[in-house]
């Protein structure tokens, strides 16, 4: 985008994808991703910190496992109608909360199981998207963040990296109210508590309310904010690095009326957001419109 923008080049071709199947010691891999001096010797396990993370955003918020299960049970059903989706699934509460425990509170069914997939977007300049055939679909805005690098000097409660990262597109797109102002959402749901951190942190409700908003029924695809009809991470299967442009180009599809079983009636205007993954505190969100 920014090549673009400066006038460096008309048209670029971004492919993002993952081969999970070909990697056998992925716990091993992320633990690179932490402080070498305070927190890889401890050799936390991905999964064990995402539970503390859980763990935090639910006391801090009082939002419950129960609002959680909830998400889980919405995205894969909403996968039940996407052909790309490998984990759909008709579940209730009850069976979400039953699965494995695997560190508490997160449970088996809590998480996002990993997928191969690739994903190819093309980006260009607007006076060369006129000239293309296809109806393109406009970025109205972007913005990306970083939070703190180590364990022990970040909030656990709040997503910041998604709030510094939706702020910066919300200023670019001119958006000043996203739950009145944008359609639909696609955003990292790796966690089931990832989505309600998520929705906060991108202001779609305050702190703290988002269980409440699931549970009221808002985030269904026939609610007042669709969030994840596609199946998100948790019905498509988590694709790694790709799974933030696999959000992208979920979004555009939903724009362009080419989403099949589970489009959208009458979208102007999507957000996809996506964030690293354990134990990054890194995001990225883009405000699409047709």
């Amino acid at each position: 985008y920014m090549q673009i923008a400066s006038g460096i080049v008309d048209v670029v071709t971004l492919e993002a994808h993952s081969k999970a199947s070909n990697v056998l010691t992925l716990p091993y891999i992320t633990a690179y991703a932490m402080d070498p001096v305070l927190n890889r010797p401890l050799g936390a396990n991905p999964v064990f910190i995402a539970g503390m993370e859980m763990k935090r955003y639910l006391w801090a918020t009082g939002s419950t496992r129960e609002q959680c299960a909830q998400v889980v049970v919405k995205n894969k059903r909403n996968a039940l109608y996407n052909p790309a989706a490998a984990f759909g699934a008709s579940l209730e509460p009850e069976d979400v909360l039953a699965s494995e425990m695997l560190s508490f509170p997160l449970s088996e069914q809590d998480t996002s199981a990993h997928a191969d997939g690739s994903v190819v977007v093309v980006l260009a300049a607007e006076d060369v998207a006129e000239r293309l055939p296809n109806d393109p679909v406009w970025i109205r805005g972007l913005g990306w963040c970083n939070d703190a690098p180590s364990l022990e000097s970040r909030g656990w409660g709040r997503a910041i990296y998604a709030e510094g990262a939706g702020k910066m597109a919300y200023k670019m797109a001119g958006v000043r109210n996203p739950m009145e102002e944008i359609d639909f959402a696609e955003i990292d749901d790796g966690y089931s508590y990832k989505e309600l951190q998520h929705l906060e942190a991108l202001g779609f409700c305050q702190f703290g309310e988002a269980g409440v908003i699931t549970a009221e029924g808002v985030t269904e695809p026939d609610g007042y904010l669709p969030v994840n009809v596609s199946g998100g991470s948790l019905g498509c299967g988590h694709l790694l690095d790709a799974s933030g442009l696999r959000a992208v180009m979920e979004v555009v599809l939903q724009l362009r009326g080419e989403a099949g079983a589970h489009q959208l009636p009458e979208v102007e205007s999507g957000l996809a957001f996506g964030w690293r993954g354990v134990p990054s505190t890194s995001g990225a969100a883009v405000i699409l419109s047709n």
